[in-house]
Parts: C-alpha cells; structure tokens; sequence
C-alpha cells in the first residue's frame, strides 16, 4: 500500500493532467455540435471495427457447425430440385407429376473413414439404419456420385466406393442420347474414371459432360464428370472414354444418401416380368 502510494505521489503532475484532459474533452464534446458529432462517428468506428473481428473469430470458431447447417440445407435443396424440376430432351424444364414428387428422400451424413488409394476402395459414414440407411442405396455429393450403400449398422454404414473395380453406374453422355457404364476398374488414380461401351460410331469430344441415366439407383441427371480422353477403344463395336471426376474423393466431409422410394416397385415388377418370360 505504502508503494502504491509513493507511486501516485511521485506521478501526480501526470495523472491530473490525464483527469483535466479528458475532463476538458468531455466538455468540448458535450457543448459543441460539430465535435459532438464527430466523436461519435469515430467511436462507432472502432468499436464496430472491433465487433467486426469479435465475429470474425466466432466465425471462424463455429466453422464446423456452418458446414453442417449448410450441407443440411444442401440436402433439403437437393431433395426440392428432385420433387419440383426435371430436363427433358429439349432443355426445357417441366413440372414433375405427383408419382414423382416423393419418389426421392435424401439424407445427409458425415464421412468418418474415407480410403482411395487401395485397390478397392471404402468410405465409413455416420448415418445407419436408425436413420433409414440401408443396403443398395445411392451416395451423391453437391458436385457428382460418390458410390453405393454396402452395410449398415444402427449408427453407421459403409459405402462401396466409385473408386472401387466392382462399382457400375450407368450413365449417359450430353447431347448423345448414348448410354454407357461407369467404373473406374482398376485405375490408380482417384479423379478419373472410364465410360465402357459407348457404340463406336458415337463422336465423342473432349469437355462432353456426363450425366447419370436415371436407369440405375441415381437419379436422372447428375453430373459426374466430363470427357479428358477419347479414342480408348475395348474391341467389338464399343469404345471407352476416360472422363474426368467431379467428385473429389480426397476431401470428402459430407454426403447424400439418395433412396429411391419407387424402387421396390419398380424392381418387383421387372421379377414379375422376368418369371413370366421364363
């Protein structure tokens, strides 16, 4: 205390200069307009300046807690693009019928094990059966296909991914009309893939998009990829085209699980057909 004391003692001159300036500052504001005004503005920018990095980092700090809002938001946004549009042959867009409003459910999940530089290769997600995940269902990101559900758990399931030699999907080449199977076989490398059996009278350009077919668990019209190399010919009367992947399997954090509620119907019907033609 007896320091504290001789340190106010001895700085006094200073600290009453400090209590007049600031004294005299408060009255030069508080009776003039002009300084009035600018005082405040001035101090509306420094502590909106400060604010504006108080947010900044908070921003940064709920980083993971944006990303899944936003993906959850992507996934409701896919699920409408689904019920409410679809592209026929002319470009031009039409509205879906009722069959058709509910024939997609999309639900989001978080990838928690994702592999893609092994012959065949996995991703581990965190959606199961409690959520309504089950075995065969399509995987999609905003940007392309991801793969196929393969098992599930009540909390998680694992996916086949596209990188893998056994995963098909059956896709079709813009304005074409041509359609083709996509895999990646067995490539080493995790953004490119080949379109087999494309007719060889077909001219194929570099940069055509490639769209899935609608004709396998995917619905109708996402991009996968775009043509990187033609001319790769499998004999016959078929040709493969090399395509490069939307989808990048290197960082992935989010999917779409993809459940076609029309697809037990569907393929119910094809084994009715099937035995009857046996």
């Amino acid at each position: 205390m007896k320091n504290l004391w001789l340190f106010l003692v001895r700085y006094n001159a200073f600290f009453w200069f400090i209590l007049f300036f600031v004294a005299s500052l408060l009255l030069v504001v508080q009776n003039n307009r002009f300084q009035r005004t600018t005082f405040i503005n001035s101090s509306n920018v420094v502590v909106g300046s400060f604010y504006g990095k108080l947010n900044s980092w908070k921003s940064y700090l709920a980083l993971e807690e944006t990303n899944k809002n936003l993906a959850l938001e992507n996934a409701m946004l896919n699920q409408k693009l689904q019920h409410y549009m679809l592209t026929d042959t002319l470009d031009s867009v039409r509205i879906v019928d009722s069959i058709e409003m509910d024939r997609y459910q999309i639900t989001m999940a978080e990838v928690v094990n994702n592999s893609i530089h092994q012959k065949s290769n996995f991703i581990t997600i965190n959606k199961g059966s409690l959520d309504g995940v089950e075995t065969g269902l399509g995987v999609i990101t905003s940007n392309g296909v991801v793969g196929i559900v393969l098992n599930v758990s009540k909390h998680f399931s694992t996916i086949q991914s596209l990188l893998h030699p056994d995963t098909r999907i059956s896709v079709t080449l813009d304005t074409t009309n041509v359609f083709g199977s996509l895999v990646w076989g067995n490539n080493v490398d995790p953004s490119s893939a080949l379109v087999k059996d494309i007719p060889n009278h077909v001219k194929v350009k570099k940069g055509m998009k490639v769209y899935t077919s609608g004709f396998s668990l995917f619905p109708k019209g996402i991009e996968v990829g775009s043509v990187s190399e033609t001319g790769i010919t499998s004999g016959g009367s078929f040709l493969d085209v090399r395509i490069k992947l939307r989808t990048n399997f290197a960082n992935l954090n989010h999917v779409y699980i993809v459940k076609d509620n029309l697809e037990a119907e569907k393929v119910e019907l094809e084994t009715m057909t099937e035995d009857n033609n046996g």
